[in-house]
């Protein structure tokens, strides 16, 4: 590799967190920054998820611990938090992924699958933010990365509360990019398009939905999820050290298509 680009990029021994870390697309997140030479701390409700996403980045040669992470509770960040100190030290990037979805139709939503959606993805966000970035803050460093998504405007059908987070997403991080930009701290989102899971596929994605997608997207395919990394290194990385506030499409131009 280019030494040059191998500086500008560089991430060996930074400390990162990534909540939702078990799941599809921040699993890969996790495992791409333990082949960076992070050392990562795979944070999911789910503990043997987030264990094994960590035992799969220490097969690799990587540091990586899993922990239990409720992300819609303030103490258990702050118990996380205290765990990657005790294990790492002060943390230096932060991944806000976790999160659910809802295709209930609005007029059949009860109350609590609203809050449920909601407070899974921009509460756990606040959190997230709130709880590392008060430690970024005081050290005058790091880089906090939130995941938006292609419904945070204009919004998706069938994803109600799920758009409206996202969106929230989108606002949150443009108000500590601004709040932060002095003090050391960058915020950026980055804006997926479609990359399907499983549950995707089962609960969203009929023929007639895949085919609109495609055809709103003029690379007329889904993303690979490895297709998320570049962005995601370079947000946590120096290269970035000029970016803040900023929604980072990875979408095969989806935002970009009208008609």
């Amino acid at each position: 590799m280019s030494k040059f680009i191998e500086k500008l990029f560089d991430l060996e021994d930074r400390v990162v967190a990534i909540t939702g870390g078990g799941g599809h697309l921040c699993g890969e997140m996790a495992r791409a920054f333990g082949e960076a030479g992070c050392k990562v701390a795979v944070l999911d409700i789910r503990p043997e998820k987030s264990e094994t996403v960590a035992a799969q980045i220490r097969e690799r040669g990587g540091s990586a611990v899993g922990l239990a992470l409720d992300a819609t509770s303030k103490s258990s960040f702050e118990s996380a938090l205290e765990a990657i100190n005790r294990e790492f030290g002060a943390l230096d990037i932060a991944v806000n992924g976790a999160g659910t979805n809802s295709s209930t139709p609005f007029f059949e939503m009860e109350l609590k699958e609203w809050h449920s959606v909601m407070d899974s993805q921009i509460t756990s966000t606040f959190l997230g933010c709130q709880v590392f970035g008060r430690q970024m803050v005081a050290k005058r460093s790091g880089s906090i990365i939130n995941i938006s998504s292609a419904s945070a405007g204009p919004p998706l059908s069938r994803a109600f509360p799920y758009s409206v987070a996202k969106a929230g997403i989108k606002n949150l991080t443009q108000n500590l990019g601004r709040e932060w930009a002095k003090l050391g701290v960058r915020v950026n989102a980055i804006r997926p398009g479609f990359f399907p899971t499983d549950w995707n596929r089962k609960n969203f994605i009929t023929a007639e939905r895949e085919t609109s997608i495609l055809g709103h997207t003029p690379m007329g395919r889904y993303g690979e999820v490895s297709e998320l990394i570049g962005a995601m290194i370079w947000l946590a990385s120096d290269a970035a050290g000029f970016v803040t506030g900023a929604e980072i499409a990875v979408d095969g131009g989806f935002s970009a298509m009208t008609i």
